[in-house]
């Protein structure tokens, strides 16, 4: 006899990003809220992600958002991201992907027209607006995390790619802001490899250099993100496009502009005076896919000016389907997992 451990998913895609929304197969995580249970993952447990982001199972380019019961009453549901750079406590493509699955799955009964309600993210509780259209969720609204410019227009020298001047915003991880044409780069989907290695020259030579701090969370770890950032196209008073692409670190070109890239631009744009409380900036990516921003308001805190936002975007349901973890396969790893597989929907098939 030879037990297999089920794990229920949801595949979606926002943007070109794949999301893969855990839905069933984990026990219940220690952690009295969503941010201790992220911690839990982490450091007990990382074998989930690597299940679902490596081979046989995934790839690095993917996402994974374990579902969670929410610690906050005020929210429906809690999700825990998992990336390949490992744990960020927010993601815009990944929220948009999350509210989506929550609603297809019946976990918040959808609803004719606009509707509003909560997840319970690591950062904490994010509002959602949906519309939904003949059954159909047509857009996600979800709230950026408040975004600021730590570092404006620094230069380092990086070896093989020259001096580069760069920003820094925080936007729920810390990006690199660089300017595409500076670098060579027109921004199609051809230049993508190069813009990867061109990226993760940048981004070793700013963390070899330095760290970054936020003004209340302290340190969050090195810098894991770059954005390269295209020419801004004024399409009406309040409403701007630039082509964009998002980094992770190491190695990934992200398939969307991502939602905190976004955020992360309108911090800028902000900084520079070009955007002000209500006009909206959309981003678009290397594959045509885009994600709409707006600036909902600016404050001053710590030492400079915070930008609040929202991001607008469309998920797509990909696939309904089990992952069978057998930890006989000698291409499963299964150390730092078996422990919150939950036996309750494990399966025995006679050999």
């Amino acid at each position: 006899m030879s037990r297999e451990l089920v794990l229920q998913l949801m595949d979606t895609h926002a943007g070109g990003d794949v999301s893969r929304i855990v839905t069933g197969g984990i026990e219940r995580l220690p952690g009295a809220t969503v941010r201790e249970q992220m911690h839990y993952l982490r450091d007990d447990a990382d074998g989930l992600r690597k299940l679902l982001l490596e081979e046989p199972y995934g790839i690095p380019e993917m996402s994974v958002d374990l579902l969670v019961p929410a610690t906050d009453p005020a929210a429906a549901v809690g999700y825990i991201i998992m990336e390949v750079m490992g744990y960020p406590i927010y993601s815009g493509s990944n929220t948009i992907c999350t509210a989506t699955a929550v609603l297809e799955s019946g976990l918040v009964p959808k609803r004719e027209g606009r509707q509003r309600f909560a997840l319970e993210s690591p950062a904490g509780l994010v509002q959602i607006e949906a519309l939904v259209e003949n059954g159909v969720v047509e857009a996600i609204t979800c709230e950026g995390l408040p975004s600021y410019i730590d570092t404006y227009r620094a230069s380092i020298h990086v070896p093989e790619v020259g001096v580069v001047t760069y920003s820094v915003a925080y936007s729920g991880g810390f990006y690199a802001l660089v300017d595409a044409a500076e670098l060579g780069f027109h921004l199609t989907r051809d230049e993508e490899r190069a813009l990867a290695d061109c990226a993760h020259r940048i981004v070793e030579a700013i963390q070899a250099e330095r760290g970054f701090s936020h003004y209340t969370l302290g340190d969050v770890g090195p810098l894991p993100f770059l954005h390269f950032m295209g020419p801004v196209e004024q399409v009406a008073d309040d409403f701007y496009r630039s082509r964009s692409t998002t980094y992770v670190h190491p190695g990934v070109i992200c398939r969307s502009t991502t939602g905190t890239g976004t955020s992360a631009r309108l911090a800028l744009m902000n900084y520079e005076g070009r955007i002000r409380p209500g006009d909206k900036l959309e981003t678009v990516s290397l594959r045509e896919t885009g994600f709409i921003g707006k600036c909902t308001r600016v404050r001053h805190e710590g030492q400079g000016q915070v930008v609040e936002n929202t991001i607008t975007g469309k998920s797509y349901v990909l696939a309904r389907s089990e992952i069978l973890v057998n930890c006989e396969d000698p291409l499963v790893e299964c150390a730092g997992l078996h422990h919150i597989l939950s036996t309750a929907h494990s399966s025995e098939r006679g050999e």
